[in-house]
């Protein structure tokens, strides 16, 4: 008992301020790296991972030599496994560290007008039932998904907006970035988001709008063509049925001030009420 009371004061002796905020910051980035794949098919190749490892220190404790050497072989090449195969995690998880004010340049959306011109043909939108997807930049640029649609670089408004979306047209397909008080593009692709608990009942609007969520800080309109609903994405979850005026609350924050995540599943049947 007295030796193990020895160790003890010991690794509290080392214990320094310095050591205590290390241990914070590693246990930081792994919180961090958890939230990003939960839910994912990357939360399963962690656990195969973990379960290697296992049998790694099972090996070496039961002294089973070609099993510890067969892992220790391979264990040379699990960083670049890593790297491939957590990549759009990775990335994730340094976006949203580049999205403290201090590294972002990016402009924003200033003026209410320019909102309630979103606002308005949202409002045609769905009264129609006419399909659209709307993506607002906010910190994190979207140049790269802009460059795979039709360059606009048009002022904002809901005519414009209407006219992307028109059914049958040419820009009617893909997805409007907002920038500024201007829209940059339209019919642009999207990363179609890879979360299988959305893969079945998710049709590729829906999917490409959680997707640029997942990757950026932007927020993500979706009108359904079949419903008329309105869906609203942010930090790669998604609120259907939402109300106009949910909407506008949301894009207010979204250009105002930073977005807080998105509310439970517990909470969305009072958003549907309203």
């Amino acid at each position: 008992m007295q030796r193990i009371l020895d160790q003890l004061s010991s690794v509290f002796v080392k214990l320094t301020p310095m050591a205590v905020l290390d241990i914070l910051v590693v246990s930081l980035f792994i919180y961090i790296f958890i939230i990003n794949i939960r839910g994912r098919r990357a939360a399963q190749i962690a656990s195969g991972m973990l379960i290697l490892l296992c049998a790694y220190l099972a090996s070496v404790w039961l002294q089973l030599e070609l099993l510890r050497t067969l892992l220790a072989t391979l264990a040379p090449y699990s960083a670049f496994a890593i790297i491939v195969m957590f990549q759009s995690e990775i990335r994730r998880v340094l976006a949203r560290i580049g999205r403290t004010r201090i590294f972002t340049f990016g402009g924003r959306l200033q003026r209410r007008e320019t909102a309630e011109e979103i606002l308005m043909a949202l409002n045609y939108l769905t009264q129609h039932r006419i399909g659209a997807l709307i993506v607002v930049e906010r910190d994190i640029g979207l140049k790269t998904f802009v460059e795979t649609g039709v360059n606009l670089d048009a002022r904002l408004s809901r005519d414009l907006l209407l006219s992307i979306f028109y059914p049958g047209g040419a820009l009617h397909d893909g997805a409007a970035i907002v920038q500024g008080d201007r829209i940059a593009a339209a019919a642009c692709f999207l990363p179609l988001s890879m979360n299988p608990a959305r893969l079945g009942h998710l049709g590729t609007r829906h999917r490409a709008a959680i997707g640029i969520t997942e990757e950026t800080d932007s927020l993500a309109i979706v009108v359904s063509e079949e419903t008329g609903h309105i869906s609203l994405c942010a930090f790669g979850e998604i609120q259907h049925g939402v109300s106009i005026e949910y909407v506008e609350d949301q894009i207010t924050k979204h250009l105002s001030q930073p977005l807080a995540p998105p509310i439970s599943e517990n909470s969305q049947m009072e958003i549907r009420r309203s």
